[in-house]
């Protein structure tokens, strides 16, 4: 794929590097402290309530807090989209949903290659062919699994990666039978990397109880015993108290009251943001008062840590060919989407500046009242989950090309049978 088409040398996932934060900028180009789905679980400080990642997927006010992820967007400009099992698809955002859907059950097995390949057939055929789908997103839940149960290194999450690879081919494959590869363009990358966790005797393991002048019952809430990163609501008064005896408590504990986090990180200004911010070095992770986390992999960390960041693959008619470009932030993929899409996107923190060296028409508006030729049409759109030394999600963006756009960027529907195809196609993304 790098030789056919665009290979950045890697990309950066916003901070906190989990997986519903780092969707939902995927989907809106927002960083996390913006677009508010701050964690992976929903939760309620007064009432002690919280919500584990699947049923944190159906609270609605929690995905809808003002950023719109780009199916709605789409929507109302006149695209029609779906969604299969990715993070966010369950929610209704301001009295509108995913067009189709389908929200995988609890206890979902996502390691199943012969259910990833049912997935593929569904979108690619029945969604886009039958259904008529303008862009959908796919998810993929390993290598994720893989890599937390056994780490980044091990021999299953290598025999993962395979599987993740052969799924990209089965794509290609299923594309090129239903006569799509000459049209599609197809985008690779992913939320987060992953470290391996530390262990053994030498391993001087963060126990936050074990640290002096430190309590429990000095907070009022916390959301620790989640891996690399936890934040605490300390109650009245024992703000000052809480963070002094955490400071400087362990060497590969970094604390931070959340107005004095690193402006890079962007996870500071969002009000859900509890008072103190907490993440561990790599290979670390935050216990509370005894550890019980049993992962060989974790992720969470800091987003300048290479373990932490993913790669980026691109080819298609509209990508050039065997380019090696810069690395880039995760919040730009969105804008590219929306360009190939040919939508007016919502306020977002990316920009097609820092990827349209990617495309052969090095990002001519999608707006422009010339009437053209026009490559950057439909688009498909899916991620998938894969732990390691590259990657725990990737995407596929895939757009069709070759058909004229009016000055009102009208779409005419797309047709499979070629004979059928009118000049004026619209938009059609997986």
């Amino acid at each position: 794929m790098a030789e056919e088409g665009v290979k950045a040398a890697y990309v950066t996932p916003p901070y906190l590097t989990i997986t519903s934060p780092t969707h939902f900028t995927l989907l809106s180009g927002r960083y996390i402290e913006n677009h508010g789905v701050i964690h992976n679980n929903w939760f309620n400080t007064t009432t002690q309530e919280k919500k584990q990642y699947y049923m944190t997927q159906f609270v609605d006010d929690y995905w809808d807090n003002g950023s719109l992820p780009i199916w709605i967007t789409a929507q109302r400009q006149g695209l029609k989209t779906g969604s299969l099992h990715f993070p966010g698809t369950a929610a209704t955002y301001q009295k509108e949903t995913v067009q189709v859907r389908e929200v995988e059950p609890r206890f979902y097995d996502y390691t199943n290659e012969t259910a990833w390949r049912e997935n593929v057939d569904k979108v690619l055929r029945e969604w886009f062919k039958d259904q008529d789908l303008d862009f959908v997103t796919l998810y993929f839940g390993d290598p994720d699994s893989t890599g937390h149960k056994y780490g980044p290194d091990s021999p299953e999450l290598r025999e993962a990666v395979k599987k993740v690879d052969r799924t990209v081919g089965y794509i290609r494959e299923t594309a090129e039978k239903h006569g799509l590869s000459d049209h599609l363009n197809i985008i690779i990358t992913a939320d987060h990397g992953m470290s391996t966790v530390f262990k053994g005797e030498q391993v001087k393991e963060i126990i936050l109880t074990d640290i002096p002048g430190f309590s429990l019952k000095d907070l009022k809430f916390h959301m620790v015993d989640y891996g690399a990163s936890g934040m605490l609501l300390p109650k009245e008064g024992m703000l000052e108290k809480v963070y002094q005896a955490l400071k400087g408590g362990h060497p590969n504990l970094h604390v931070y009251k959340k107005e004095d986090m690193p402006a890079r990180l962007h996870y500071a200004k969002h009000p859900r943001i509890l008072p103190i911010v907490l993440y561990a070095d790599p290979g670390y992770v935050i216990n509370g008062f005894y550890t019980f986390q049993t992962n060989n992999g974790e992720h969470g960390y800091d987003n300048q840590v290479m373990d932490m960041k993913p790669f980026f693959r691109a080819v298609g008619p509209d990508f050039h060919r065997n380019l090696l470009v810069g690395p880039f932030e995760t919040v730009n993929v969105y804008p590219l989407i929306c360009h190939l899409l040919g939508v007016k996107p919502e306020i977002n923190d990316g920009s097609l500046d820092n990827t349209r060296h990617m495309l052969i028409s090095n990002g001519e508006s999608c707006d422009s009242g010339d009437v053209r030729e026009s490559s950057l049409q439909n688009v498909f759109t899916g991620l998938a989950a894969a732990a390691g030394f590259l990657v725990l999600v990737f995407v596929i963006v895939a757009s069709y090309n070759g058909y004229k756009r009016s000055k009102a960027n009208q779409r005419a529907k797309y047709i499979e049978d070629e004979d059928q195809i009118k000049a004026d196609s619209k938009q059609t993304t997986f």
